[in-house]
């Protein structure tokens, strides 16, 4: 009988050895239970001619020809990845909706001995669990916001924080962006979905008990969309503002974007939209600085007439709780140590 799951605490805790995902590579790569390992019951291609089949000719013809495949598909996984699995192994099997696809896999999995499970619902089953948690209920936890212009190093202070035992929610990780116009990162970001399954289980990590610091972030991270829960948390939550002279924070943003901005090429692509509203003397200004490989004047004309600009606006639309201002002078690794330690003494009197 398939096993039901109530909960996202309690599909995160499943028990099982192995958690296996039976849905296509494509399926997968968009979002999947966390942990999980992909071994197909059908390929892209596969799925794709079923699906023809299915809409063009019959349902009992697409049945018959996506069983062939799936039984031969099993095998191979039998075969290969799966050869080394003792008889004790306990595997949890999913596809879409908890239908043919993992019923097929776990069928051949038990005959082989196997004590195979699959989720009731399937996929859907654990996307509604994350849903829920993200966007039907109040979030428990206790979040303070690390809040600041931009170049106060404050994404690179979240890991020097948790090191001193504070619980840190690390967004731009999860979002795979770092959340400005030169904010993209290698590999890309995630999908929606797969945004919220790594948020979920970051949060699902996180004592509810204990303060949870995050870097203040607007709505949308590059293109993936904070959900509701967390956004409305985060807009109420009190504020650790981060405060910095405006060299240093040039200096910072020159090292840590210099990935970005040492390209001349990408920085106009990246940009240009900003003509409509900063000016084309302005982002013309910007670019001559990139093609000229002044890193440094780069970022702080950047900060001067773009950031810091899109900063005050936000703070006076804002009824901001500040508990402290942290100012630092330097952000070499010493200053972000400094930095660290006087944002733990100010969290230490909450």
């Amino acid at each position: 009988m398939p096993v039901t799951f109530s909960s996202l605490d309690a599909i995160l805790a499943h028990g099982f050895d192995t958690v296996i995902d039976v849905r296509s590579p494509a399926e997968f790569a968009e979002d999947h239970v966390p942990g999980a390992i992909n071994l197909p019951a059908l390929d892209n291609d596969q799925r794709a001619e079923v699906g023809t089949i299915y809409k063009q000719i019959s349902a009992f013809d697409a049945r018959k020809v996506g069983a062939g495949m799936v039984v031969r598909n099993v095998a191979d996984h039998v075969d290969g990845p799966l050869a080394e699995k003792d008889g004790a192994w306990r595997p949890l099997v999913y596809c879409w909706r908890g239908g043919q696809r993992s019923g097929v896999f776990r069928t051949i999995l038990s005959e082989i001995g196997w004590r195979a499970e699959t989720i009731s619902g399937g996929y859907q089953t654990y996307r509604r669990l994350v849903h829920k948690t993200l966007y039907d209920v109040a979030l428990p936890h206790r979040l303070v916001l690390l809040d600041g212009y931009t170049g106060t190093a404050k994404t690179a202070l979240l890991p020097r924080l948790k090191s001193r035992g504070i619980q840190v929610l690390d967004l731009e990780d999860l979002a795979c962006h770092r959340g400005s116009l030169l904010g993209e990162m290698p590999g890309g970001q995630p999908s929606q979905k797969g945004f919220e399954t790594t948020l979920a289980t970051a949060l699902h990590g996180l004592d509810p008990n204990q303060v949870v610091v995050v870097e203040a972030e607007s709505s949308k991270i590059g293109r993936v969309i904070l959900p509701p829960a967390l956004w409305s948390k985060m807009m109420t939550a009190p504020r650790i503002i981060l405060d910095a002279p405006l060299a240093a924070r040039a200096a910072y943003l020159a090292q840590t974007y210099r990935d970005v901005i040492v390209d001349p090429g990408l920085v106009a692509r990246r940009l240009n939209p900003l003509r409509r509203v900063r000016g084309h003397g302005i982002v013309d200004h910007w670019i001559s600085l990139s093609k000229q490989g002044d890193l440094v004047a780069l970022s702080q004309a950047l900060v001067q007439d773009h950031y810091d600009p899109a900063y005050n606006k936000s703070r006076q639309r804002a009824d901001r709780d500040v508990i402290a201002q942290v100012v630092v002078e330097n952000l070499d690794q010493a200053g972000q140590n400094r930095a660290a330690d006087a944002i733990v003494a100010a969290l230490s009197a909450l």
